[in-house]
């Protein structure tokens, strides 16, 4: 072991095993936290693509291969992706990313999702509002007002068709009532004519 200039001796640092990359990712204080078996086979199927792209001979997809599953912290995962195109592999959540080397430029910022905009509320009818007001006023007032609540409910129908407003049911209920009215009124009057005929 070597003297420092002071007399203590350099640390030695472990030997780590190089695949041949061009660059090693920088340490974080995520690359000692250990890896699951889920970021194995996340880097296993990085692997995988890289050899079916041809990146990788046989023999070193079979190191880096067996490498990975025996590797026990994410930086030893990281170090076996650094040099394909997918890129070392993500931190834990909440975790610092380790960044692409200088050669890919400047990593690109995420775009954030752009908040889906409110549909514009439809608004409801007048005149279907008018006819269903007319179709029950119909019952307290003995049907006079029915005519009217089945010439707004007409006119509301076409509005809605026309305008795409809302209050379709509120203009059939209108004429529902309205012209049961009418027809009350008409079977009183028929009824009326066959009693005097008498």
């Amino acid at each position: 072991m070597a003297e420092q200039p002071w007399g203590q001796p350099y640390p030695v640092r472990p030997q780590q095993q190089s695949y041949g990359q061009p660059w090693q990712p920088a340490p974080t204080a995520q690359s000692a936290m250990r890896a699951s078996n889920t970021d194995r086979d996340r880097t296993v199927d990085v692997l995988k693509a890289a050899y079916a792209e041809g990146r990788l001979s046989r023999d070193e997809y079979g190191q880096r291969f067996d490498a990975a599953y025996k590797a026990q912290t994410y930086g030893q995962l990281a170090q076996l992706v650094a040099d394909l195109p997918a890129g070392p592999m993500p931190g834990p959540f909440g975790a610092a990313a380790v960044g692409l080397p200088a050669a890919y430029g400047p990593m690109p910022m995420p775009m954030p999702f752009p908040m889906p905009m409110p549909l514009p509320a439809r608004r409801v009818n007048g005149m279907a509002i008018t006819s269903l007001a007319l179709g029950v006023l119909s019952l307290p007032t003995l049907g006079a007002a029915g005519l009217g609540a089945v010439a707004t409910g007409h006119v509301a129908k076409a509005q809605i068709r026309a305008r795409g407003d809302e209050g379709a049911g509120l203009a059939t209920i209108g004429l529902v009532l309205g012209w049961l009215s009418v027809g009350g009124w008409v079977l009183l009057f028929l009824l009326a004519g066959f009693g005097a005929l008498d």
